[in-house]
């Protein structure tokens, strides 16, 4: 038996695409050696949100300044990690009694046949599956998907032992709220997790920033934000500093820091959390059997159907983390079923990876899409910016959630095209899905701001930073110099 498509990885890429499949009536064998649904759902975003949720109502459970106080709050490491558990098991159960809605014993035109294995690809119509507890076995197919995801990257002459030094997938390994903790690397991972944990108010939380910015690829003042959050938060924030060695003694491990004005410092911790990023899965998975190679980074070069062009009639194509594009779960997902409709000819638009959008889940929450202001002068793209407080808006007022701002980015000149829009404060998430809409349609200033926003409401903000930048707003730069920012950029040729 052939089937029509093979897929390594259940992963958001890999599943996507298997369930677009059966859409078409196909036949696929879905392979994955470990987590049903993928890394994000156990050890990835849907786990780490879920323990920041929970954070978050911890947080706001043991605040003073709104009024009320509980008494005899308390947290239980051990219960948080079980209800964290059963938010992933509830999506991976989902997940399988999808896969069983459609298994092969139930279905035999069209089907998934799931099989819990290690998939190495032979060729371009071979895969060999290595079982744990049973002989390998090949399958026939006629095309294959690539969805093997990431891992967690590692750092020269740190060995992760997933007891005190860890990675994301041994955050749920920990018995109890470490003491002392220092997060090595402060990109979204690692500042995710320098707010959980500084959240709970448990642990001694260091982040070890080896730039002077956290988020550095970022603008200043998103970066400004977050740092100073996150510091008032009671995270302490090594700037420019580098991991030297961690010696593991008997009782607490001893992290040494070198800064870059040439001191050092010796800091005595329970858990050291390695988060530098992560690293495409290709490790034997056969990609030199097909002539496949990685590029410079790792991942795998496809073209704008995320196939394999060198391929003169192409049947191996990749998705997600592997592919080089955002490590995103909507890209991942949007990839599988993209090459499923470029398979059965239903293409009907080309991926836009111009309006992925990008949560931060950090306090407050903070959100981005499309071009930021460095990404504009790299571009030498003329611009407009505006930014409008949070503490300026009705909605936020009377929540007691003034932290944060809208901040909205427009080509300067006469298309006055929406270019991107970054957001921190409550729903910023939500609050970008209209400008990325608009990116998307090479929205402009003149047709967007013509929206209504009911009141009150938290997106009248993103009205009247339009307002801003159109010079119509209520409340004026000049009055509230510090609260409303309007400026412009044009490339010096």
């Amino acid at each position: 038996m052939i089937y029509d498509i093979a897929i390594i990885g259940s992963g958001p890429a890999g599943f996507s695409a298997a369930m677009r499949a059966i859409d078409y009536g196909k036949k696929v064998c879905l392979i994955e050696a470990s987590h049903i649904g993928g890394a994000g759902i156990m050890h990835g975003a849907l786990s780490s949100k879920a323990m920041w949720q929970l954070s978050r109502d911890y947080a706001t459970a043991a605040s003073i300044d709104r009024g009320y106080r509980t008494s005899g709050l308390n947290v239980d490491f051990k219960l948080v990690k079980k209800t964290i558990i059963q938010a992933a098991k509830q999506k991976q159960l989902q997940i399988l009694s999808q896969i069983e809605t459609f298994s092969k014993e139930k279905n035999s035109n069209s089907y998934i046949d799931l099989k819990r294995a290690y998939g190495t690809i032979i060729d371009r119509n071979t895969i060999k599956l290595d079982y744990k507890e049973k002989e390998s076995e090949y399958i026939k197919t006629e095309n294959i998907i690539i969805a093997t995801g990431s891992k967690p990257r590692k750092i020269d002459g740190i060995e992760v032992d997933q007891e005190r030094i860890i990675d994301s997938e041994g955050i749920l390994k920990l018995k109890e709220f470490p003491q002392r903790m220092i997060i090595i690397g402060s990109g979204i991972i690692g500042c995710e997790f320098a707010t959980i944990f500084s959240n709970y108010s448990q642990t001694e939380v260091h982040l070890l920033d080896r730039q002077h910015k956290v988020i550095p690829f970022e603008d200043d003042d998103l970066i400004s934000c977050v740092s100073t959050n996150l510091e008032n938060n009671g995270v302490n924030i090594h700037h420019e500093a580098s991991l030297r060695s961690i010696r593991k003694m008997d009782d607490h491990l001893e992290v040494v820091l070198d800064y870059q004005d040439g001191h050092s410092s010796l800091l005595e911790v329970d858990v050291a959390l390695v988060s530098a990023g992560r690293v495409p899965n290709t490790d034997n998975i056969g990609l030199e059997n097909i002539g496949l190679e990685t590029d410079e980074r790792g991942f795998l070069n496809i073209n704008e159907i995320c196939a394999f062009s060198d391929f003169k009639s192409c049947n191996i194509f990749a998705a997600g983390d592997i592919s080089g594009q955002a490590q995103l779960y909507s890209v991942a997902e949007l990839q599988g079923r993209y090459i499923i409709e470029s398979l059965y000819d239903n293409l009907e638009y080309p991926i836009d990876y111009s309006n992925m959008s990008t949560i931060m889940f950090f306090k407050p929450e903070v959100a981005a899409v499309g071009l930021n202001e460095k990404q504009c002068r790299e571009k030498k793209i003329p611009y407009k910016v505006a930014s409008y407080s949070n503490s300026l808006i009705n909605r936020t007022i009377s929540m007691g959630a003034t932290n944060g701002f809208i901040k909205i980015i427009v080509k300067d000149d006469e298309s006055n095209q929406i270019l991107g829009m970054r957001a921190a404060g409550p729903q910023a998430s939500t609050l970008i899905t209209s400008i990325a809409q608009q990116i998307r349609q090479k929205g402009n200033l003149n047709e967007i701001r013509h929206n209504v926003q009911p009141h009150p409401s938290i997106s009248e903000g993103i009205q009247e930073c339009l307002r801003v930048l159109d010079g119509r707003s209520i409340f004026k730069p000049s009055a509230f110099p510090q609260l409303i920012k309007l400026k412009t950029w044009r490339p010096d040729y």
